[in-house]
């Protein structure tokens, strides 16, 4: 790995003798990991083991994912470098609560909060760039998540539309990528002497709108994977002297686990610094982040009233469609019909006490169920990874990795099983995989066909 030189003559300069031992774990091996979902019924991989904990995080584990295989298919795990599994546990979401992910694309740390939330409460998970939206989307709905919503929308106009909202808000900034130039070195390309001053101006940006969407005593939580003290201790400080009604919280570092405090003589020297965290490559086995709690005084302004979504009216031909799909198909899962929005002919159950829309973006309203067809309606895709297989009326378990194989290909299944003609919940490891649907002793595939391979 070829370091640009003034990246060395910083770190030299600021690490002292802790830079030799800095450069030789840049040059060193990445670690990859990925995080169990408890969301799902069968905690128990097929291709992975659970042998290697990662010290700071619930679900977390050293090793490397599959992408086709059963456990990444069914949404059981997600691959997730070590340390940015940190960011989520930090924010300590709970069920129940309104919490956002504001810069969240590709979606880890976003499957990681819903998880801790547990079905429970609303997760706006937010990415600007619409192509990274529509990656964000895919894994929220692999994670089975039924409590989200998935919008592409500016920083400033959420802020306008969601004032003083949120229990908790998650920004893991665009930063210069300091932390990740070992496990992805085109990151060194975009790398300057004077990026980390122009990302943390644009982290200031973003962050004024942030704090506006904490409401009194919520928490916020500012992160980067980065190393560098412009985008780091120097941008807390700047919203510490910005933003007085902020505080820092203590992190817990974890003992044994090689985590740092931040560095208060990088910035303006303020000793609360300390509080903040520093995960550095040299002391533990990830790579660089860097992560501040603050919470937001209980007195910092009154809370405002947000306008929520109304559901859509639909037809008494299309509700009895509906009614008899899931009497048939989804027996198990409870469907408040005061909660349904369109798109189109695709039906969503949103979350409870879900927000407007207003003129934001969305790209998914909490749990899709499916699409009125003519004179019917069928499943979709988000439904089969959401459930518990036990709410299905009708599974199928994929026994061997030649029949998964040929599912996920999008093959149709011949079998003697005995099963109704109608929709079948397709199982993999134990958790749900896609649809099928079973006439006359075959199992016709439903697979969506872009995810098909």
């Amino acid at each position: 790995m070829a370091l640009p030189d003034a990246f060395i003559a910083k770190y030299q300069d600021l690490l002292k003798e802790q830079s030799g031992p800095f450069f030789a774990a840049l040059r060193g091996p990445v670690d990859k990991g990925f995080r169990l979902n408890p969301l799902k019924a069968n905690q128990v991989p097929v291709d992975l083991s659970l042998g290697q904990p990662v010290p700071w995080s619930k679900n977390g584990y050293f090793g490397q994912v599959d992408g086709k295989g059963i456990d990444h298919t069914t949404g059981l795990v997600y691959s997730q470098e070590p340390s940015a599994q940190f960011v989520a546990e930090v924010v300590d979401a709970q069920p129940g609560e309104k919490v956002l992910d504001l810069a969240a694309a590709p979606g880890g740390k976003s499957t990681q909060l819903a998880g801790q939330m547990q079905g429970s409460g609303l997760l706006w998970t937010n990415e600007i760039f619409f192509s990274r939206a529509k990656i964000l989307s895919e894994n929220i709905e692999r994670f089975g998540v039924s409590n989200a919503i998935v919008s592409s929308s500016d920083s400033k106009d959420l802020a306008k539309a969601l004032p003083a909202f949120f229990d908790r808000v998650l920004l893991d900034t665009p930063c210069s990528g300091e932390g990740m130039f070992r496990k992805d070195p085109d990151a060194i390309s975009y790398w300057s002497e004077d990026y980390p001053k122009e990302c943390a101006e644009r982290s200031e940006g973003i962050l004024s709108n942030a704090v506006q969407m904490v409401k009194p005593g919520g928490t916020l939580v500012y992160s980067t994977c980065t190393f560098a003290p412009e985008e780091d201790e120097q941008t807390i400080a700047w919203l510490l002297k910005n933003y007085p009604e902020f505080s820092l919280v203590d992190i817990d570092k974890v003992p044994g686990s090689g985590i740092q405090d931040a560095r208060p003589d990088w910035a303006d020297g303020n000793p609360d610094l300390k509080k903040a965290a520093r995960l550095w490559p040299q002391d533990l086995p990830g790579e660089g982040h860097f992560v501040a709690k603050l919470v937001k005084a209980a007195d910092a302004e009154p809370v405002k009233t947000i306008k929520t979504q109304k559901g859509d009216r639909i037809s008494a031909e299309e509700e009895t469609l509906l009614q008899n799909f899931l009497k048939e198909t989804v027996p198990g899962l409870d469907v408040d019909f005061s909660r349904l929005v369109r798109f189109g002919d695709r039906v969503f159950m949103i979350p409870s006490d879900c927000p407007a829309f207003q003129k934001i973006k969305i790209l998914r309203a909490g749990l899709c169920l499916g699409t009125f067809k003519k004179k019917r309606f069928e499943p979709d895709h988000a439904l089969a990874l959401a459930i518990q297989p036990d709410q299905a009326a009708q599974v199928f378990a994929i026994d061997d990795a030649a029949a998964f194989q040929a599912y996920i290909h999008g093959e149709a299944l011949n079998t003697k099983a005995d099963l109704q003609k109608g929709f079948v919940l397709m199982t993999a490891g134990g958790n749900g995989v896609g649809w099928a649907k079973f006439v006359n002793g075959q199992l016709k595939n439903f697979y969506p066909k872009g995810l098909r391979h």
